[in-house]
């Protein structure tokens, strides 16, 4: 499927207001919910899981400029990467997190309207494409955040 700048932004911002809603009244308590994870990984709260998204979305704005990525995160694997955002972000405040969220949301739309318009139609893409802007935040939205504190409201 090819893509069009206006529909790709209209996502972008479509599931970026669903988190944000999601997030911006949220109590001390509810951003340190723990996240159910698998074996082996790194023990998520809420306020994790938001930088996690967060991250790779700055990484797509990167992407769409053609930048590279920091030197010290260059060579680094998926899970080093994920490893590395819950080392810098973990022990931060639920209010810094937050802002950088937003911060990122600006960031991204300025990339996407400045993107040439070869980026969005130049091939043909799949249709969650760019999938760290929408798709994968959809998932953490749902399966952890969502998730999470739907246990909190259940008992």
């Amino acid at each position: 499927m090819r893509h069009r700048r206006e529909d790709v932004i209209e996502r972008a911002i479509r599931e970026f207001e669903l988190l944000d809603q999601l997030v911006a009244g949220l109590s001390d308590d509810d951003w340190n919910r723990p996240l159910p994870r698998p074996e082996g990984k790194d023990p998520w709260m809420v306020k994790d899981a938001l930088a996690h998204i967060t991250y790779w979305k700055a990484d797509a704005a990167r992407s769409v400029r053609k930048q590279r990525r920091p030197l010290d995160e260059a060579r680094l694997t998926t899970n080093e990467r994920n490893r590395l955002v819950y080392e810098r972000w973990h022990d931060r405040a639920a209010s810094d997190v937050l802002a950088w969220h937003r911060e990122v949301q600006a960031d991204v739309l300025a990339a996407l309207r400045e993107a040439p318009d070869a980026w969005f139609s130049g091939r043909e893409r799949a249709e969650q494409w760019p999938f760290d802007l929408v798709g994968h935040s959809t998932d953490h939205r749902v399966r952890d955040i969502e998730r999470a504190l739907a246990r909190n409201t259940a008992g």
